[in-house]
């Protein structure tokens, strides 16, 4: 194994170097890489001879940021068609079969030549770590651009457009005789799925330790059919994904849950512990044992249906799919809806469900009561994010919904690499007003004369709501569009003591998380919490659709909003 490494860093090394004699003997390995296609058939690298500049994609069929490059690598190709520029592109991942590459391939449209490197030679002799990354070779087969393609898609971040194309940019300057202005960047996505270079050991094995904690913490997202990138249902499933699961663990990225845990105690929280984190990463560490199937614990089951009692009544967000994209960004959307209800209804159950979650990120139903027609002055009624539960009120405890009152629904759309369509909904469960005893009512503090200023990078918007009676709160959400930073509830009670409900440190526009108490909270009358929003309108701000523009309150996604919503339960005053 140690000779392996060594004979593939040499020949690295000879694909850097610049003389005659040692780029000739690069080219020659080089080109007597042997290695087959998405067809089964075995080519050779030297076949791409006639190719001035090589363009050499690795790529991945699960990788959410593959998906999305796929379609624009192909239109790159068609764009360096006439010139001789030539693109191929490499799948080595061990979890990717030639059935998903085959698809992965069709649903991208992509008809350069796609490469399995199913033993990872070409991996290695380029240095590939990431899907998807790209390299540039010239006649000699020297590295002279490696990296990502462009800025426009990150962990994260979606631009509308690429602010550097830093692959196109390389090809047109080397078409000129000018080297890349920069050489090298760093690639952002998916770890390649590496062939095993350690025999498993150690007793930390994947069915009686693993499972228990995927199952537990991840599956609900990382099953067919839902938002995750990859399923985690079995033990192949997890193959492949090793340094990745690392990865994501390390920085906190997954499971996500953006609350500081100081303050505030909350039912859903999605947190690894950290002996869970210590268990996965020694798993992986020790080379991913499987261990016995018979200590496998039961799968989780997962309600196909309503997880709310059956629904009374059904609210689709229009009447025809909405149709997402393939790529690109998606303004937020939205659609107004009248249910009809000619009377008033007190809701004692509420979902909101996705039709197609591989591109629902997240859904908001706001309540208009009659006379509103502002989305600021609407209650939440129910929201949908990857992970989130259906609201179900204790019993005697309901919403009450006024005559006339309309749904106004907000969409946040992701673009998966293949054109989708989109018909969400929720359900509401009613009961009748004569076994209500507690009114579950929908608050928020905001400010909708917001200005931030053009290139701020922590600028502060407050709000408050003051409780006009004893409250009992069952939830807390914070809603900001894509500069938000941070966010905290901090509640100022009527003896004067203070208390902080919940510190968002590190708002992520990707996770509209409501955040619910483990035990309800009571707000005696006369409570006052201040909600402190800070935003970030700088170019540090990887989401910022625009660092020199102020930014007002609006609707969409480039415009801002700054809510803090509270979801509470008092006496129902009839």
């Amino acid at each position: 194994m140690k000779i392996h490494r060594i004979l593939c860093s040499l020949a690295f090394a000879l694909l850097f170097s610049v003389s005659g004699f040692a780029a000739d003997e690069a080219k020659q390995k080089f080109d007597s890489v042997t290695i087959k296609d998405s067809y089964g058939k075995s080519r050779t690298l030297g076949e791409f001879k006639d190719s001035r500049f090589l363009v050499v994609a690795f790529l991945g069929t699960e990788c959410p940021l593959a998906k999305l490059y796929g379609p624009g690598l192909q239109q790159l190709s068609e764009k360096f068609e006439s010139t001789s520029v030539g693109f191929v592109g490499v799948c080595a991942n061990v979890q990717d079969s030639l059935t998903e590459i085959t698809a992965y391939t069709n649903k991208a449209g992509i008809r350069f030549p796609m490469l399995l490197d199913n033993e990872q030679v070409l991996t290695d002799l380029l240095g590939a770590r990431r899907t998807p990354e790209v390299f540039v070779l010239d006649e000699q087969r020297r590295i002279r651009y490696q990296g990502r393609i462009d800025d426009q898609y990150g962990i994260g971040v979606i631009r509308k457009t690429a602010t550097n194309k830093d692959l196109e940019d390389s090809i047109q300057n080397l078409l000129k005789g000018v080297d890349p202005v920069v050489a090298k960047t760093s690639a952002v996505g998916c770890v390649i799925g590496r062939k095993k270079n350690i025999e498993p050991y150690g007793d930390v094995t994947y069915s009686k330790h693993i499972a228990p904690i995927f199952n537990q913490r991840c599956v609900e997202c990382h099953r067919a059919g839902e938002i995750a990138p990859f399923p985690l249902t079995s033990y192949q499933d997890s193959i492949g994904w090793e340094a990745t699961i690392a990865e994501v663990i390390r920085e906190d990225r997954m499971p996500p849950w953006n609350a500081n845990p100081e303050f505030g105690h909350f039912r859903n929280d999605s947190r690894l512990t950290a002996e869970e984190k210590t268990t996965i990463l020694t798993w992986i560490e020790n080379g991913c044992p499987e261990g016995d199937q018979a200590d496998l614990p039961p799968a989780p089951s997962f309600v196909k249906g309503w997880r709310m009692p059956e629904p009374d009544k059904v609210i689709a967000i229009r009447d025809e799919p909405f149709t997402v994209p393939a790529t690109g960004v998606v303004e937020y959307q939205y659609f107004k809806v009248d249910p009809g209800f000619t009377e008033d209804v007190y809701v004692t159950a509420a979902e909101a469900r996705p039709e197609n979650p591989e591109v629902v990120h997240h859904i908001i139903a706001f309540l208009l009561v009659p006379g509103q027609e502002n989305i600021s002055l609407g209650k939440m009624l129910i929201g949908y994010a990857p992970g989130t539960s259906p609201l179900i009120f204790p019993d005697g405890a309901a919403m009450r919904v006024p005559a006339g009152s309309q749904i106004l629904f907000e969409l946040h759309y992701t673009p998966n690499g293949s054109e989708q369509i989109d018909r969400s909904y929720i359900g509401l469960k009613f009961t009748s007003a004569d076994k209500v005893t507690r009114e579950i009512v929908g608050l928020e503090a905001l400010n909708e004369r917001l200005q931030i200023p053009p290139g701020a990078n922590s600028h502060v918007v407050t709000a408050e709501e003051r409780f006009r009676e004893d409250t009992t709160l069952l939830s807390l959400t914070p809603h900001m569009h894509l500069r938000g930073k941070a966010f905290r509830y901090d509640a100022t009670y009527p003896d004067g003591t203070t208390e902080t409900l919940l510190d968002v440190p590190k708002y992520d526009f990707n996770w509209q998380l409501r955040y619910e108490f483990f035990e309800p909270k009571l707000m005696p009358k006369g409570t006052v919490v201040k909600c402190t929003a800070t935003f970030d309108n700088s170019a540090d701000n990887p989401n910022n659709p625009d660092p020199t523009r102020k930014v007002t309150w609006g609707q969409q996604s480039f415009d801002e909003m700054m809510i803090g919503f509270f979801t509470g339960v008092r006496p129902m005053v009839k």
